[in-house]
């Protein structure tokens, strides 16, 4: 049987409609099926695309076709599509990133925004308002909510390209 299946395999391996064919030999480079979005709004839905980076609590990584599988936690940040139009960049505040044997990754974050949309202007003033709110907060609940802004707000800082 393990002998039919192996003198079989690159002929199915690369029948158009398969999911490994498109994955690795369609239009001669390998592509990773993206799905990606939040609550409010979906940004991919299985769309191939050439690398995905991204800011995990283990790191910031790129994610590229025959990636090992990976189960893991996004922290505030840069999230960088790679595909056929360019770079598209977005800001994602949590969430999870699941990579799967078969090239196909899904992004859901708690909230997430293409990068153009925010105002550098009022990230940083949101900034301000947030240190100040942990300098003045009286609480253990106050300090971390503060706390969790800062880092969010940091992040996005940086990501626009005004922190270091």
């Amino acid at each position: 049987m393990l002998g039919l299946i192996s003198r079989q395999a690159p002929r199915l391996l690369r029948q158009p409609g398969s999911l490994i064919f498109r994955r690795c030999f369609a239009d001669g480079a390998p592509a990773v099926a993206l799905t990606f979005g939040s609550p409010s709004e979906m940004f991919y839905s299985a769309s191939d695309v050439k690398q995905v980076d991204v800011s995990t609590t283990a790191g910031s990584f790129g994610i590229l076709p025959n990636h090992v599988s990976t189960l893991a936690t996004l922290r505030p940040g840069l999230l960088t599509v790679h595909d056929d139009g360019g770079a598209k960049k977005f800001f994602a505040s949590s969430g999870t990133v699941t990579i799967n044997d078969d090239a196909t990754v899904q992004i859901l974050a708690e909230e997430a925004h293409p990068l153009d949309r925010f105002d550098a202007q009022a990230v940083s003033q949101q900034l301000d308002q947030a240190q100040q709110s942990l300098a003045s907060a009286s609480s253990d609940e106050d300090k971390a909510k503060a706390q969790v802004a800062i880092e969010c707000l940091d992040a996005l800082s940086k990501a626009l390209g005004q922190g270091q």
